[in-house]
């Protein structure tokens, strides 16, 4: 899991009209290039304009099983239902102390309310969001225990979701078994997956952020039945990061992702096959909603065929999976939505068979074992065994700047089992141009990151060095 916190664009109403002024001349409205909106690429690539006026995700339920989704800010008010708490640490499913699963819930379901400069949107803002807290402790990063309590407490997430009226469930973590065992990919979490797609559910998960590194297996998203999602950048290609190999059954964009988070200035950028995962269920969601007579197969079967060369025969590889969600085409052409009780990936069909080959299935102990000895040439420590990494990204304006037409992008690489303060910011911000980063390095156990360091703006925090691309 990811997440990259950063400076938002909540600007005192003085900034705002100095602001507004220097952008559109006399107007103290600021124009639409300066919004958080404009920084959404995701939406518009999507054509989610257009979208929206078929659906917006009306009527259906996201499940989030994530750190927690903060009920309090303005784009997710009204959004956001009572779920169930199982983190056992203080505060209830509504308290979000990484503020990854309240990014998650934006990517899926923000309403824009908090304004014309600072409002997000989701990709289904009609839909409404489930909160499943999980487990989020620092102190734990490390223990070979904490990935078989990752398990089991997501087998209970899951189990919950399942029986709630969610339709779909969103799973942006991941985490790898540690190297010899099974303590992750564990059968009672594949039984857990197989209760929620017999109560209807439609289960997606991140596919991984070590793909530049060990990319071995993740989970939930190599457990037989998950719909695993791997992250593309703007320029539609595989992101550096984004694991690749059989669990990867689709992509969608999970690089520069603007959003609502809790905290600080409220607005963040992030990458990840997390937000890519976030992304992929707001799909689903709008065309369940345009269909909510179909079942979670046939939503999920569309999804997959009204993708770009799906059209006669679906194709896959272990870079995009089966391709790129475009749920505009599915709702424009959904075709033949095919049989309602037939889950149409192979994976759990050969799951299911004994006389399945070990390349059939996502979870084979033959794939684990050959992915983690495989062509990156390592396999990855015990306290990196969720392969996954932390990109904070500040974004910040000096009061100087402010009146002048710089923008400064200070990026916060947080490192693994360091203790950080939360980051405050200095001076009112506003969003940069999209700017390509570097690719992470770090990886973290289960649950989440720490959050950033405070540090000089201008400079890399703890003297980690700039790397190319990054600002």
């Amino acid at each position: 899991m990811r997440i990259d916190g950063k400076r938002s664009l909540r600007l005192p109403s003085t900034a705002l009209a100095v602001l507004g002024l220097l952008l559109v001349g006399v107007s103290a409205t600021p124009a639409y290039a300066d919004t958080v909106r404009a920084r959404q690429w995701h939406l518009d690539a999507m054509r989610a304009d257009d979208m929206w006026k078929t659906s917006t995700g009306r009527g259906i339920t996201v499940a989030v099983i994530d750190s927690g989704v903060d009920d309090t800010l303005a784009d997710l008010r009204g959004q956001v239902l009572e779920g169930r708490d199982f983190s056992a640490q203080r505060g209830n499913e509504h308290t979000d102390i990484a503020g990854h699963g309240t990014g998650i819930a934006a990517l899926i379901a923000a309403t824009g309310s908090r304004g014309a400069v600072n409002g997000s949107y989701g990709l289904a803002p009609g839909t409404k969001i489930l909160p499943v807290r999980m487990r989020y402790n620092e102190e734990e990063f490390g223990q070979v225990d904490a990935g078989a309590e990752y398990a089991r407490v997501l087998t209970k997430a899951i189990r919950y979701a399942s029986d709630s009226k969610a339709q779909i469930i969103n799973i942006s973590l991941a985490a790898a078994n540690s190297p010899g065992r099974k303590n992750v990919g564990t059968p009672a979490l594949a039984a857990a997956v197989r209760y929620a797609l017999a109560k209807g559910k439609l289960i997606f998960a991140g596919a991984g952020n070590s793909g530049d590194t060990s990319n071995r297996p993740q989970y939930p998203a190599s457990t037989p039945g998950v719909v695993g999602v791997g992250a593309i950048t703007p320029q539609i290609k595989r992101a550096s990061f984004s694991q690749h190999g059989s669990e990867v059954d689709i992509t969608a964009p999970g690089v520069d992702m603007y959003h609502a988070c809790p905290g600080g200035t409220q607005v963040c950028e992030s990458e990840g096959t997390s937000d890519a995962t976030a992304i992929a269920s707001a799909s689903a969601a709008l065309i369940w909603a345009a269909h909510p007579d179909w079942t979670n197969n046939q939503v999920l079967r569309v999804l997959i065929n009204t993708m770009k060369g799906n059209e006669k025969s679906p194709t896959r590889n272990d870079d995009f999976g089966y391709g790129i969600v475009r749920p505009r085409a599915a709702l424009q052409d959904p075709g033949d939505p095919g049989p309602a009780d037939e889950y149409p990936l192979p994976d759990l069909a050969a799951a299911a068979s004994e006389s399945a080959s070990p390349a059939a299935s996502k979870s084979s102990e033959a794939a684990d074992s050959d992915r983690a000895e495989g062509s990156h040439g390592t396999v990855a420590a015990p306290q990196d065994e969720d392969g996954n990494t932390t990109l904070w990204i500040a974004l910040g304006i000096s009061a100087a700047a402010l009146l002048g037409t710089a923008i400064v992008v200070l990026s916060m690489r947080a490192r693994r089992n360091r203790p950080n303060s939360p980051f405050v910011p200095a001076a009112p911000s506003v969003p940069p141009a999209h700017q390509p980063y570097a690719p992470p390095q770090q990886q973290y156990p289960p649950y989440a990151p720490p959050p950033p360091r405070s540090h000089t703006p201008g400079s890399p925090p703890d003297g980690a060095p700039r790397q190319p691309g990054q600002q």
